[in-house]
């Protein structure tokens, strides 16, 4: 209820309707005696009905009630409460049911101005102290910041939503069966402190959430960033911080986003067909928008790196196998899409996998999707930037070993079974590489439809010597 008085109003028109009314629970000209701690206090009962029901108003009506039942007079019968808290914190109240607003002045005020609040169950108090900005302790170091900071949709749940619910939980919510009347001490409330996070790096996460950049000094700085946005669970602020890059291309007319494999999540993934073209074979293309960030999707250009990747060559056929992490989330990424496609699951049939173990049983490949085989289809195109042992490699589209995109037509190409990687002409390990993914039509495999990763640039060694030559040394 505003008890504030309506001045917007003219004084003439001013009626004793337009006076906002303290509810009469107690009597509003009668003085009511609070002891708290060492000090007396002495409040009005328009003061004390201010915020009610709460411990005081049941107390002194609980007393004029029996005085009007012995007949005797409540003025004499009144009899002065004593309770035993802190009279520093309960000046800051009294003020309050005065109609002072009481702010909080720092963690260790507030949490007292609320375990107070809430052991003389003041309902307004409480609504005002839920309202007010946070106050937390992270590495040791004090923050106050507003609520509604971490209020978006990417932010919240989070660390401070989850654990400030308990924290402003009514003791009869986290006490069942609390004794009020015999509680000599209420529950401890002490100020939310998470000691084993940095101070700084919180700091800086608090900048962003207000809106101003946070200049990413080296990706050790990134990282520190990143931890802590999983550590607080800010999922929205997390997806700003990925590495990633956005850009417009101007010869593919689109705009592409370039993203780790790792960092990719399946609620930000989407297919686009290719708008239909005479004599071409129909298709579409991967694209990703960043979870509660990116507005709208673009081409997805997928990074894979830590030398995760080898590519094995053969005539007119590239296909490519993935390692450790890699290869598991390559196929958890095929799985989504062929979900997105309403692909089944597998197409191998049900005997066969109850012979061998069921499907749980199958090893983690992209070969258990219904997109790929365990060797997944390359097309290293004319447009592909390729860097071989440190130089820069040029198709030789005369020989068609690279060539596989011609007059834009796919070239249909033969089966790369796994028996057929030691006739492969040649090897190469991909220290990095980039990726665009596309869907397209297929006939004799194991659906109609395949997805292909398409080389955008590559970083790759062809030879144990190659990698050695660019090992750095310890010593610099």
């Amino acid at each position: 209820m505003d008890l504030s008085p309506d001045f917007n109003t003219p004084k003439s028109e001013r009626t004793d309707a337009s006076i906002p009314k303290i509810p009469k629970i107690l009597p509003h000209e009668r003085v009511f005696p609070v002891q708290i701690g060492t000090e007396l206090f002495k409040l009005s009962g328009a003061s004390l009905s201010s915020d009610a029901p709460s411990y005081f108003s049941q107390y002194f009506l609980c007393q004029i009630a029996k005085s009007e039942e012995a007949g005797e007079d409540p003025s004499a019968a009144i009899r002065t409460l004593y309770i035993d808290r802190d009279p520093e914190t309960f000046r800051d109240i009294a003020a309050h049911l005065q109609g002072y607003h009481v702010q909080p002045r720092d963690g260790t005020h507030f949490v007292r101005l609320f375990a107070d609040a809430q052991f003389y169950s003041l309902p307004k108090l409480i609504s005002q102290l839920y309202e007010e900005s946070i106050f937390i302790s992270i590495g040791h170091r004090e923050f106050q910041f507003p609520r509604e900071l971490f209020s978006d949709p990417g932010n919240t749940p989070n660390y401070f939503s989850l654990g400030f619910a308990a924290f402003f939980a009514s003791p009869d919510d986290l006490f069942p069966g609390l004794d009020r009347e015999n509680l000599l001490r209420p529950p401890s409330i002490v100020p939310p402190s998470v000691p084993n996070r940095s101070a700084d790096t919180f700091a800086e996460l608090l900048h962003l959430l207000k809106g101003y950049p946070v200049h990413i000094r080296d990706e050790i700085h990134r990282a520190e960033l990143l931890r802590d946005c999983r550590y607080f669970n800010f999922k929205g602020l997390e997806q700003r911080l990925i590495p990633h890059h956005s850009s417009f291309n101007q010869a593919r007319n689109k705009q592409e986003i370039v993203i780790r494999v790792e960092d990719i999540l399946k609620s930000g993934i989407s297919i686009a067909s290719d708008p239909p073209r005479a004599g071409q074979a129909s298709g579409a293309w991967i694209n990703y928008a960043r979870p509660f960030v990116d507005d709208k999707p673009a081409e997805l250009i997928l990074e894979i790196g830590g030398e995760a990747t080898r590519l094995y060559i053969s005539q007119g056929s590239v296909r490519a196998e993935f390692f450790r992490d890699t290869r598991a989330r390559i196929t958890r990424l095929f799985e989504v899409i062929a979900t997105k496609l309403n692909l089944p699951p597998t197409t191998q049939p049900l005997g066969l996998l109850m012979a061998s173990g069921g499907a749980n049983s199958q090893p983690v490949t992209p070969g258990s999707t219904p997109l790929s085989e365990d060797l997944v289809r390359v097309l290293l195109e004319p447009d592909t930037a390729i860097m071989l042992d440190g130089k820069p490699y040029m198709h030789d589209q005369d020989e068609g070993a690279l060539s596989v995109a011609g007059s834009g037509l796919t070239r249909r190409v033969n089966s790369f079974p796994r028996a057929d990687i030691g006739n492969a002409v040649e090897t190469w390990v991909v220290r990095s590489g980039q990726w665009r993914l596309r869907i397209q039509p297929t006939r004799g495999g194991k659906s109609a439809l395949e997805c292909v990763i398409v080389g955008v640039k590559l970083d790759a060694m062809s030879s144990e010597q190659a990698r050695n030559a660019a090992r750095g040394f310890l010593s610099g």
